[in-house]
C-alpha cells in the first residue's frame, strides 16, 4: 500500500493532500458506495460493535418488563420503556449486521489480494 499512496506537502512540509494509485482509488470508491458499509472504523472498532450488546442493566429490564407483558400488567410509562428497549435491540442488531457484513467485505477483499 506504501506505493499506492503518496502525499502532498506545504512548503512548511506538512501534509496537505493525498495522491492515490488508480487501483487503490477505486477499491475505496467502490467501497462507499455501498451504503451498509460502516466506513470509517478499523477492524478491531467492528469487531467489538458486532460483538456488543445491551448493557446487562437494560437486558435485566428488557425481561423483567417482557414477562410483566406476557401477563399484561404493564403500566403505560412500563409500555413506553418496552417500546424504547426493543427500539435499541433493534437498532443495535442492525448496527452489528451492518459491522459484521463490513468485516466480512474487508476479509474477501483481503483474501483476493
Amino acid at each position: 500500500m506504501s506505493d499506492s499512496v503518496q502525499y502532498v506537502t506545504n512548503a512548511q512540509g506538512e501534509k496537505v493532500g493525498v495522491l492515490l494509485d488508480l487501483e487503490t482509488y477505486q477499491q475505496l470508491t467502490n467501497l462507499s458506495v455501498d451504503s451498509e458499509l460502516l466506513i470509517g472504523l478499523n477492524l478491531d472498532e467492528l469487531q467489538a460493535l458486532a460483538e456488543s450488546s445491551l448493557s446487562p442493566k437494560a437486558q435485566i429490564q428488557l425481561q423483567e418488563l417482557l414477562i410483566k407483558n406476557s401477563e399484561n400488567h404493564l403500566s403505560n410509562e412500563e409500555t413506553e420503556t418496552l417500546d424504547r428497549l426493543l427500539a435499541q435491540v433493534d437498532q443495535l442488531n442492525i448496527l452489528k449486521t451492518r459491522a459484521k457484513y463490513t468485516l466480512n467485505i474487508f476479509q474477501n477483499k483481503q483474501q483476493v489480494a
